[in-house]
C-alpha cells in the first residue's frame, strides 16, 4: 500500500478550514499540521489531534511535510510560497498567486528554477463538469468558438462590508471573485490576448467597485464578454447555478455560454445548442444535456496534489498558470483605471 502523503495547511481561516477538512478525508492524505499563529488556529489543531505552529520555520523544527497547502491571506502568499519553495516542499497556493504581479513573477520563477512543484488553487479546473465542457469544445462539436459571454452576478450582504478592508482597494468583485471566471475561460478557451473594462461604484460607493463590464479577445480570436457585480439580486453566476459549494442555494441557470459555428454550449449545465443537419436561423434547433458524474473539486485537487508531490502526474495549474491569470485581472483593473485597451504579450 503507497504511503500517505504528509501536508500541513498554513492559515485557518475560511477557506483553510476547507482544505483542513479535505485533507482529512482524502484516502492517500495525512494531514501533519496547521499552521496559523492565532489562538483560533491553535484550538483546532488541537481539537482534530494533529500537530500546530504558528509559523513556516515553526514548522520545519517539528517535522518537514511532503507537501504545504497555502491558504494564507493574500498578501502573504507569495512570501509564504518562497520558503516553501527554498525548503524544497511542493506547495500549493490558494488563488492569488500572490497580490501583485512582480510578487507572483518571482515566486514562480523561484519554483521553476528550483525545480519544486508549485500548483495554484484555481480548483474549477479539477470540476468534472468544467473538464467535460473542454472535452466537448476540443472535439470539434461546437466548430469554431467565435464568442464568449459570462455573467457573474450576486448581491453581498451589508454586514459583509462590516469589515473594513472589504471596502478598500485590493478587494472588490473583480478580483476577489472574477478571477476564479476568468481563468476558467483561459482554461475553457486559450490565452487571452487584450482587455477592456470599465468599472462603477454607484451601488454603494466604496473606494472598490461593485459592478465592472469587461471585453475579452482570446488568442483564438473568439472574443468574450464578462459583467461582473456584487450588488444584483439575481441567478446568474457560478456559486448560484453549480451547487459546488453547499454554502450557495442552487439555481436552474446558467453563468457561461460559449457560443461556436456549429452549435453553443451553456454551462454548468452543459446544454448544447445545434442544427440537425442544415444550419440556419430557420432551421429548428435541437437541445441535448450532456451528462457528467459529480465530485467536489477541492478533494479532487488535493488528491491531484498528492499525486504531483509522488511524481505521478505535472501540476494541472502550475505556478506560471495562476500567474496568467493573474496578470488578466491586472490587465482589467489598468485598462478600467485608463480607458484604454490592455494588451498582454
Amino acid at each position: 500500500m503507497t504511503r500517505k502523503v504528509k501536508l500541513a495547511v498554513l492559515g485557518a481561516g475560511l477557506i483553510g478550514k476547507r482544505h483542513i477538512e479535505h485533507v482529512r478525508a482524502a484516502p492517500d492524505a495525512e494531514l501533519m499540521a496547521v499552521v496559523d499563529p492565532s489562538p483560533t488556529g491553535k484550538a483546532l489543531a488541537e481539537d482534530i489531534g494533529v500537530g500546530w505552529a504558528p509559523s513556516f520555520s515553526a514548522l520545519i523544527e517539528i517535522g518537514r511535510p511532503d507537501g504545504i497547502i497555502i491558504a494564507t491571506p493574500n498578501q502573504v502568499h507569495a512570501a509564504n510560497g518562497l520558503e516553501s519553495v527554498a525548503a524544497g516542499i511542493p506547495a500549493l497556493v490558494e488563488k492569488p498567486i500572490a497580490d501583485d504581479i512582480d510578487s507572483a513573477k518571482k515566486l514562480v520563477e523561484a519554483a521553476e528554477s528550483a525545480g519544486v512543484p508549485l500548483l495554484v488553487g484555481h480548483h474549477r479546473r479539477h470540476n468534472p463538469l468544467i473538464r467535460k465542457a473542454k472535452e466537448t469544445i476540443e472535439s470539434g462539436r461546437l466548430g469554431r468558438v467565435l464568442a464568449v459571454h459570462g455573467t457573474c452576478w450576486f448581491f453581498k450582504p451589508d454586514d459583509y462590508f462590516n469589515i473594513a478592508w472589504r471596502r478598500e482597494k485590493g478587494a472588490g468583485p473583480v478580483f476577489l471573485n472574477l478571477i476564479h471566471d476568468v481563468d476558467s475561460l483561459r482554461y475553457l478557451c486559450g490565452d487571452i490576448v487584450s482587455v477592456q473594462a470599465i468599472e462603477s461604484n454607484a451601488a454603494r460607493g466604496n473606494a472598490v467597485e461593485d459592478t465592472a463590464a469587461i471585453l475579452l479577445r482570446f488568442g483564438s480570436g473568439a472574443l468574450g464578454t464578462i459583467t461582473v457585480s456584487d450588488a444584483i439580486v439575481a441567478p446568474w453566476s457560478w456559486e448560484l447555478t453549480t451547487g459546488e459549494n453547499p454554502a450557495y442555494p442552487q439555481t436552474g441557470e446558467a453563468c457561461y455560454q460559449i457560443g461556436g459555428t456549429h452549435a453553443s454550449m451553456t454551462i454548468p449545465y452543459l446544454d448544447v445548442w445545434y442544427n440537425n443537419q442544415k444550419r440556419g436561423w430557420h432551421e429548428p434547433i435541437h437541445q441535448e444535456r450532456i451528462r457528467v458524474d459529480q465530485a467536489d473539486p477541492l478533494a479532487l485537487q488535493i488528491r491531484h496534489f498528492c499525486r504531483v508531490i509522488r511524481g505521478e502526474e505535472a501540476p494541472r495549474v502550475s505556478g506560471r498558470e495562476g500567474l496568467n491569470t493573474l496578470k488578466v485581472i491586472a490587465a482589467v483593473k489598468q485598462a478600467a483605471e485608463t480607458g484604454q485597451l490592455i494588451r498582454l504579450g
